[in-house]
């Protein structure tokens, strides 16, 4: 006897949830043999925190790669950092929110202490390659955080624009947050939801009040926000968007209707995201984006 087939409605949430599924299996496989070298001072082999690096002409900014919760300077980029390097960009990331026994999983820390290290890192950056500003891109966390450092930190007056693919501007849920810890395999055994990097992201929280307060924006920064309408962690969705003069809120549907990408898969391997995150790097030369990007 032939089953009945599953409503269409059901259909399609089984397809989405197995393509991201698929699609996370195959990042982590890539990803499990370099997690012993996560904190390796430079990647040589993929072209990015390259010291000896300088801006060019057409691309006068280094980029700053920003990882997010759970997240560190290498794992989190293994797609983005070569795709910008291949286009001409000085590329570097760093390591932030690292807890003291708590290997390889980072942005766990005070979200304000994670700002001050960003803020060291860039000046780090700007001094060597002698360079008066930077580009910012973050996912998650990486692309909420540095907003502290722009509003608090001086961080305006070095930051060109900021890029955030699926920020929690607006904080998230801690029940959201620990949606991500099946995608980092060990994470759940080393943490509980005291660690501050997490209770400073939840809705409501001190830290996010006070980084919104007065606005979301600082003058003299671009901003640029990449969201799905598939996030399961930072929901709803469009609280990841900023209000502000200078902002430009991107639905990653919008562009790529059939694109399924959720919240970890947009930061990490979804080309029709870098594609506006090249554009917003150089918006003078911004081609179309669409699902073949």
């Amino acid at each position: 006897m032939k089953l009945p087939r599953s409503p269409r409605p059901v259909r399609s949430a089984w397809r989405r949830t197995l393509r991201a599924a698929t699609v996370t299996a195959a990042l982590l496989a890539a990803t499990v043999t370099p997690l012993g070298a996560a904190h390796a001072s430079t990647a040589p082999d993929r072209g990015w925190n390259d010291w000896s690096c300088r801006p060019s002409a057409a691309h006068p900014r280094p980029v700053v790669l920003v990882h997010g919760t759970f997240g560190n300077s290498v794992d989190n980029w293994l797609v983005l950092a070569p795709y910008l390097v291949k286009r001409g960009y000085c590329v570097f990331s760093l390591d932030y929110g690292q807890l003291p026994g708590v290997p390889l999983f980072n942005g766990l820390g005070p979200i304000a202490k994670s700002a001050e290290q960003l803020d060291a890192f860039v000046d780090k950056v700007r001094g060597t390659t002698g360079t008066a500003k930077v580009d910012l891109v973050g996912h998650s966390q990486g692309g909420m955080m540095p907003r502290y450092y722009l509003k608090f930190l001086g961080g305006a007056a070095e930051v060109n624009s900021l890029v955030g693919l699926a920020p929690d501007n607006h904080g998230t849920t801690l029940n959201g947050l620990t949606k991500l810890l099946p995608y980092f395999p060990g994470a759940g055994d080393l943490l509980t939801l005291a660690t501050p990097g997490l209770a400073d992201q939840a809705a409501g929280s001190d830290f996010i009040t006070r980084l919104n307060a007065g606005g979301d924006t600082v003058p003299g920064v671009h901003y640029t926000v990449i969201a799905t309408k598939y996030d399961e962690v930072v929901t709803p969705y469009r609280s990841q968007f900023l209000d502000g003069p200078d902002v430009r809120n991107v639905l990653l549907q919008d562009l790529c209707p059939v694109d399924l990408s959720e919240h970890v898969t947009i930061g990490t391997v979804d080309l029709v995201a870098y594609h506006e995150v090249a554009n917003a790097l150089d918006p003078a030369h911004a081609t179309p984006t669409d699902c073949f990007n």
